[in-house]
């Protein structure tokens, strides 16, 4: 048994001891990448676009352009859907303070059910745009094209990868989110906006179901949701 003992202490001697290998830990994403790049090609003034909404039952999809002094860093910005509440809402009052120009489109559920969604997503971007009340040399979009004649790059996931396109994102979801928790929800009270943010959440979907549609649902996504509710119209 002493033997044995000593065998095995003797293997663990012979085992190399060293410091446990560290979890990888992934670099931050430099999210002015894109934008260094424009600005180093004499693009002074990059605006992010982007848009919340998109999936809703209700209300308007809400866009976002955002002009950024350049070499400013944003400590936190992310894509708005990452950030918690209260973290979106010091951002906006943040990013509101130090933009040079803010511009905020819409595209309500008329159009949205006139044009179809994407259409009406990419009104309230170029609306947003025009709202800036200046052109910008450069646009940063997220994942779409907007109909300005300003040259521009599709980001495909812009708000986790650009910091002017996060921006963007924050300020459409906080007006977004304003609106439903307050104007639209005191129009409308029995359906939870200020909750569910106009989203096909349980809730929503029954509300919908048990008091009909009002004129700001977006008629075209209620019959693929609901089964084609013919009482809803």
């Amino acid at each position: 048994m002493v033997e044995n003992n000593e065998e095995i202490g003797l293997n663990l001697l012979d085992t190399p001891i060293g410091p446990k290998k560290k979890k990888e830990v992934s670099e931050p994403r430099d999210l002015l990448l894109h934008e260094r790049e424009y600005w180093d090609s004499g693009f002074e003034r990059i605006a992010g676009i982007d848009e919340v909404g998109r999936g809703c039952l209700f209300g308007d999809v809400v866009a976002a352009a955002v002009i950024l002094p350049k070499d400013l860093i944003l400590e936190g910005v992310n894509d708005s859907k990452k950030l918690t509440e209260k973290k979106r809402d010091a951002l906006y009052d943040i990013i509101m303070e130090k933009a040079l120009a803010v511009g905020i489109g819409y595209a309500d559920a008329e159009t949205i059910d006139r044009l179809n969604i994407k259409q009406a997503a990419r009104l309230a971007m170029k609306r947003a745009v025009e709202a800036l009340g200046e052109t910008p040399d450069y646009m940063l979009v997220d994942a779409e094209k907007v109909d300005v004649n300003v040259p521009q790059l599709s980001i495909i996931k812009g708000d986790a990868n650009s910091q002017s396109i996060a921006a963007a994102s924050i300020i459409a979801k906080v007006t977004r989110d304003r609106l439903c928790k307050e104007e639209w929800d005191t129009l409308y009270p029995e359906y939870g906006l200020s909750i569910h943010k106009g989203y096909a959440t349980k809730v929503h979907r029954e509300q919908i179901m048990a008091l009909g549609a009002t004129p700001m649902h977006r008629r075209s996504f209620l019959g693929n949701l609901l089964g084609e509710q013919q009482s809803l119209f």
